[in-house]
């Protein structure tokens, strides 16, 4: 029996690729990304119109009071949380990716020594 001393660079009894991994936790964290910009730049355009119709006269009404105002606006402030849970649950991926795959390697460390 001939024992080589080289190392082995990939262990064979790994179910995924590292690459691949690595390449799919980097997207989810672009598109996170992608994803809160586009919620936040719609938010922005919403409320900049909102503002605009609201000062030009459109959601005036007779006996409107400063609470009927901040009624009417309540619903921009919900606009941006679909984005940000979005956010959030693809950073948790990204992040649950590296950490699986760091348990990965250090369970195969300590089962070597």
């Amino acid at each position: 029996m001939s024992e080589s001393n080289e190392k082995q660079s990939t262990f064979l009894g790994t179910y995924f690729d590292r690459d691949s991994v690595m390449r799919l936790s980097r997207w989810a964290e672009t598109f996170a990304w992608v994803i809160l910009s586009l919620y936040l730049l719609y938010w922005v355009f919403s409320v900049l119109l909102f503002i605009g119709q609201y000062t030009s006269g459109l959601f005036f009404d007779k006996g409107m009071t400063f609470l009927s105002a901040i009624n009417i606006f309540a619903p921009y402030f919900l606009q941006p949380l679909p984005g940000i849970a979005y956010f959030f649950g693809l950073q948790t991926v990204s992040k649950a990716l590296l950490i699986l795959m760091d348990m990965e390697d250090n369970t195969r460390r300590a089962a070597r020594k």
